[in-house]
């Protein structure tokens, strides 16, 4: 350990201690805390967020039982969040979609931009899904509610159903393997499903498909502090038709944080 490193990390009166020949010799308490306040001085290289609290190593050094132990840093959780999504291709929309620069021009979209802020602002721990109509900015609110989520230090996770679904139907007779996919998204404290039960036009949702977002959502159904994000052009009335356990638990789930989305204009092209 490097002396002057540890002298400027302890309280000055310890200093002075030190510096006048130790006559009086540090007790285990104050070392532990001058090595504590010491190693929380030290500089790290993790890159995507800075973070005072920890300095960007990932961790902060603390005292318990009379031992120094590294801590992981709350930064963390949102770091594993932004190479998540970068990896799945949602990042770049992070700073695009945002419930600032969502159109209201008509009064359904200012319904969806007060039912998103409110969902944020009352929704700890319960559900939002916006389902119907193509084009109607599903994606966009379900992505700015994320955003905010991630920007409040919470674990975010992205699962565009499609591509997700595909890979875990892939393994599901690799019980290792299937695990190690589906685990994440199902502990996760926030995921975001973007586009569940997608179809070609005019096919029907798949049983495999059924039996794999029973067994997502059952787990984060009854487990009560998980928050689920659900963007669908199918509406619960859908999703009832499809299979009404998983359609009813999310509707339970959603309580008051649920849009439907009906219309045949795709804002998308307006």
């Amino acid at each position: 350990m490097n002396l002057s490193g540890l002298l400027s990390a302890m309280p000055p009166e310890v200093v002075e201690r030190v510096k006048g020949g130790i006559s009086k010799p540090l007790n285990s308490e104050e070392y532990l805390e001058a090595r504590k306040n010491w190693a929380n001085t030290e500089t790290g290289h993790l890159a995507g967020i800075d973070c005072p609290q920890c300095k960007n190593r990932g961790y902060t050094t603390e005292i318990e039982n009379g031992h120094l132990v590294s801590v992981e840093c709350s930064c963390m959780a949102k770091r594993r969040s932004l190479r998540q999504i970068e990896r799945s291709g949602m990042k770049a929309l992070l700073d695009q979609y945002t419930l600032a620069n969502f159109k209201t021009i008509e009064p359904w979209q200012a319904e969806m931009q007060r039912k998103a802020a409110n969902f944020l602002e009352n929704g700890d721990g319960q559900w939002f899904a916006a389902m119907g109509a193509v084009g109607a900015g599903k994606t966009h609110i379900c992505t700015a509610i994320c955003g905010e989520l991630l920007n409040r230090g919470q674990e975010v996770r992205y699962m565009l159903w499609q591509d997700e679904s595909t890979k875990l139907k892939a393994v599901v007779n690799d019980a290792a393997e299937y695990d190690r996919l589906i685990s994440p998204l199902k502990t996760v404290s926030v995921l975001y499903i973007d586009d569940l039960f997608k179809t070609k036009r005019g096919e029907e949702v798949r049983p495999a498909d059924v039996t794999l977002a029973f067994k997502l959502l059952n787990y984060r159904y009854c487990n009560k502090k998980l928050t689920t994000i659900i963007s669908s052009e199918k509406t619960i009335d859908d999703i009832m038709d499809v299979d009404e356990a998983i359609g009813s638990r999310i509707y339970e789930r959603c309580k008051g944080h649920y849009l439907r989305l009906t219309g045949d204009k795709n804002w998308r092209l307006a």
